[in-house]
């Protein structure tokens, strides 16, 4: 190689390195610019990457157990990817180890992205989470990364909603026929009611009208209705109707819910009896729009009640007839037998004496009086039984009354039986009277006694009670507060039918000639006098409880002697006058006898009329006595009253056999009254005489 060729050589590399310096420094400025180009671009990227509402994720395939690119890591995602997804941290994390059992199915999609490159959108849901997600995916260039990005977002609450739009679509018609099938079933019942029905707007306008409803107001009015004519309207010719209905929708139409009982005369003038029932109409939100009306027709029912009702009276009648009869049969053997014993003692009292023959008068006078004395005791049993006897109800303690007749009690039924008493503690007093009561006590205790005839257990217990509504219905008396008496035995008990008939006037178990069957009559009228009540409570062969209830007494027990001697009475001392007004001669005479024995002046009067023109004149009466049952235009208690007009203070003892409630009540008497019931021992009306003259 020639100087020259070698020059031209050099040459032409100092250009070439010339060149290559002025490039290289160009590719340096451009390759700077490129650079900060693609760091820019990054940060935008990161920027929409990090704030994009949708998930997004960059997955890597890798081949792996299950064959070539079978599993893939997420190299990438976004926040939002937590959020729609509900898979936190999901970067670094390989799918078969997040969700193994769906991982083919994922693989598959978007294994089929990165080997054709086509992108795809889908829905599926993931399963491990629950999620549905809408996605798209996407194969990043070039295949040799063999990564796919997936953006995506939860469609849960769409899916839902389809869902449940697609099951309502589906169900829609079956609804709607349901519905239509259930208002044509309401319709129809309501059609084939036998009640009347109507339904109104605020102004009286039919809404609606079943057939049943249609005739029958045409039937009564003359007039057909149907829906959307005004009630009033169709009425114009009938005012006194059309006034009556108005004032009756009125007050449904005010809001009111009620049922009323109406008549009307149909077109042939037959009475018919109506029963109405009101209800206000209301639409979705509650307020009134009108109101509806179902109307039966009782006309026959009221026919039917009223046969009913008489031929209820019929059967009380006849039971009362056949009561009557019991009652009258039981008086009539017992007081036959009594009279029998009086009229035969008195018959021999008489022969005796003509005969001279005077030592026997003393025992058949003695026979008259017991048995004069057992028709007393009948008596007032009866009007026990029938809440008339005459009462003195005090403030008592019953366990005091109890623990005082114990030792009676136990005399009466015998060492055979063992008597527990059993008084309960801070027993309230109750008013009652004292007398009556150990009566009543001691005809339970007998009547124990002989359920046991072999012997056995008695109970004498006393309580307190209160008795809600509930307890007072079950023992027929008002609720409230009420002492008990109870006796109970260990005895044969008695059936339901025994029971249901123990208070019965002269019904008895017992043997003829063992009982009267009055003596649980007698208890029961003395409780209901009393204002309480008496309850059995039996078992066959286990035994009976007998309770009476009497109302509490709010106050102090008064200690009362219920058997008070009798002091002889004493004699007249400043010529004191009792007027005695009688109707029965005999009782004028027997009073009058006491008194002019004790030393009085007596004046009589057979009637209420002369009695009264006695007390308003100027004579001295000092008392007067004076039977309640009297004729002449008042009563004794009328005509006391009256006299009291014209002496102010005057002492009233009223004698009588029946005790009238209204008129002898102790909350009826004055001060200055007083009542003794016939028959009375006269040693007991003379000490009653002289007490009340005197003022003690």
């Amino acid at each position: 190689m020639t100087q020259e060729e070698v020059d031209r050589l050099l040459a032409r590399v100092r250009a070439l390195e010339e060149e290559n310096a002025r490039l290289t420094a160009a590719e340096s400025v451009e390759r700077a610019r490129t650079d900060a180009a693609i760091s820019a671009s990054e940060d935008r990227y990161r920027l929409l990457f990090d704030a994009i509402d949708e998930g997004f994720c960059i997955i890597e395939f890798f081949d792996g157990p299950h064959g070539p690119s079978s599993d893939y890591v997420h190299v990438e995602a976004n926040p939002a990817y937590a959020l729609h997804a509900g898979i936190p941290n999901v970067t670094g994390q390989k799918l078969r180890e997040m969700v193994g059992e769906e991982a083919d199915g994922w693989v598959e999609l978007y294994g089929g992205v990165l080997k054709t490159g086509v992108p795809i959108r889908f829905e599926r849901e993931l399963v491990a989470t629950g999620r549905h997600l809408e996605l798209a995916a996407f194969r990043v260039e070039p295949p040799s990364r063999r990564q796919v990005a997936v953006l995506f977002q939860d469609v849960t609450a769409r899916k839902s909603a389809e869902r449940a739009l697609r099951e309502l679509n589906e169900t829609l018609e079956a609804r709607v026929a349901e519905a239509i099938a259930q208002r044509k079933l309401l319709a129809d019942i309501v059609e084939g009611a036998n009640a009347f029905v109507h339904v109104v707007d605020a102004d009286f306008v039919w809404l609606a009208i079943n057939g049943a409803g249609a005739r029958e107001f045409e039937r009564m009015f003359g007039v057909l209705p149907k829906v959307g004519d005004n009630m009033l309207a169709l009425l114009e010719g009938r005012p006194e109707q059309q006034q009556l209905l108005r004032s009756i929708w009125a007050r449904a139409l005010a809001g009111e819910e009620f049922m009323e009982l109406a008549a009307f005369d149909d077109q042939a003038g037959e009475r018919r009896h109506y029963e109405m029932r009101f209800s206000a109409l209301r639409d979705a939100e509650g307020r009134q729009i009108g109101a509806y009306q179902f109307v039966y027709d009782v006309t026959g029912r009221l026919r039917e009640q009223e046969r009913l009702a008489e031929a209820e009276e019929a059967l009380r009648q006849a039971q009362k007839m056949e009561a009557v009869g019991q009652l009258t049969g039981g008086i009539a053997h017992d007081f036959n037998n009594l009279l029998a014993g009086i009229s035969g003692s008195l018959e021999l009292m008489q022969t005796r004496i003509s005969q001279g023959r005077l030592a026997d008068v003393d025992r058949y006078m003695t026979a008259a009086q017991g048995a004069a004395r057992r028709a007393a005791a009948l008596t007032h049993r009866l009007l026990a039984f029938s809440r008339r006897q005459t009462l003195a109800p005090k403030p008592t303690n019953v366990n005091a009354l109890v623990l005082g007749m114990e030792d009676m009690i136990r005399r009466s039924v015998g060492p055979a039986v063992e008597i527990e008493v059993v008084g309960a503690s801070g027993l309230w007093p109750t008013l009652v009277d004292a007398s009556q009561l150990e009566n009543a006590l001691l005809n339970l205790c007998i009547n124990a006694r002989d359920a046991m005839p072999e012997g056995g257990r008695m109970v004498v217990e006393t309580a307190n009670k209160w008795l809600d509504e509930r307890a007072a219905r079950r023992h027929d008396i008002p609720p409230g507060q009420y002492i008990s008496l109870c006796v109970t035995d260990t005895g044969s008990g008695m059936t339901r039918d025994v029971v249901a008939k123990a208070f019965d006037p002269f019904f008895t178990t017992k043997p003829i000639g063992a009982g009267t069957g009055l003596g649980l009559s007698m208890v029961y009228g003395f409780a209901k006098q009393s204002g309480g009540q008496v309850r059995i409570y039996s078992e066959v062969g286990q035994g009976t409880t007998v309770c009476i209830y009497l109302p509490r007494h709010i106050g102090e027990a008064e200690e009362v002697d219920a058997f008070p001697g009798i002091e002889p009475a004493a004699r007249a001392e400043h010529g004191e006058t009792v007027l005695v007004v009688d109707d029965e001669p005999t009782v004028r005479m027997l009073v009058t006898e006491v008194l002019e024995e004790l030393g009085y002046s007596a004046i009589e009067a057979g009637d209420s009329a002369a009695g009264l023109k006695i007390l308003q004149s100027e004579i001295r009466i000092d008392l007067l006595v004076t039977d309640v049952g009297l004729p002449g235009g008042m009563n004794g208690r009328q005509m006391a009253d009256a006299g009291r007009v014209a002496r102010p203070g005057l002492k009233i003892l009223f004698i009588t056999g029946y005790a009238e409630n209204a008129v002898l009540s102790s909350g009826n008497l004055e001060p200055g009254m007083a009542v003794l019931t016939k028959p009375f021992v006269v040693d007991t009306l003379g000490a009653r005489i002289r007490e009340m003259i005197a003022g003690t």
